[in-house]
Order: C-alpha cells, then structure tokens, then sequence
C-alpha cells in the first residue's frame, strides 16, 4: 500500500500581496502535486502567479522551475513536482489594482 498525504498549506487565506506558503518538508514522498483552489477574487486587472520552490533545510529557498498558469478567476488549478529533495513551498505574486484573492492551497505527496 503506497503511503500519501494531503497538506493544507493555507486555508481561506486573504490575500492582498506577495506571499509564500507555509513550507512542508516532504522528503520521503516520490511525488508531489499542488492544488490551488481561488475562491474569490476582486480589482482590477487581477492576477495571482504561483511558482514551485524547493529546499534542503526549508530555510534557504530556490525556485524549481514549475509554475502554474496565472490565475485571474474563481476555480481550481493544479501542478505536479518530482525530484524536490526535503522540502516544498509555493512562492506567489499578486499584481492588479486593489487586487484581492481568497485561496485555499493543499499539497498531496504519495510514496
């Protein structure tokens, strides 16, 4: 029987700047994939850009080179990660005026 498990990084979080999500440290997973669900989202011209970082010790961060597609509306959108080594996070960035954005982000890692 494969071993999983479902993180909530964030929950309902608003957000109204740039932020990185609470880092997990995953490194007896073989797979890992990000789920980032918008709730809600408000202002104008506003967009929300997700990229993957990973770590050796979750202190000191490098983009891993995935990203999600950029998201300006209600719905849900995923990626997938392999070779990360221990630890994950997702590095965000909001631009618009007066943009606002409700999100909740899990991340799903199996063995």
């Amino acid at each position: 029987m494969r071993e999983f498990n479902t993180a909530p990084l964030e929950v309902r979080k608003e957000i109204l700047e740039d932020f990185q999500t609470h880092p997990f440290e995953c490194g007896w997973a073989s797979e890992a994939i990000f789920f980032i669900s918008v709730e809600d989202v408000s202002g104008k011209g506003a967009m929300l850009d997700a990229t993957v970082q990973i770590s050796n010790d979750g202190v000191f961060w490098t983009d891993e080179g995935t990203c999600f597609v950029s998201m300006a509306e209600k719905g849900l959108t995923f990626v997938r990660v392999g070779h990360f080594g221990g630890w994950l996070r997702l590095n965000c960035s909001v631009s618009g005026t007066d943009a606002r954005f409700r999100l909740n982000i899990q991340l799903a890692l199996k063995e």
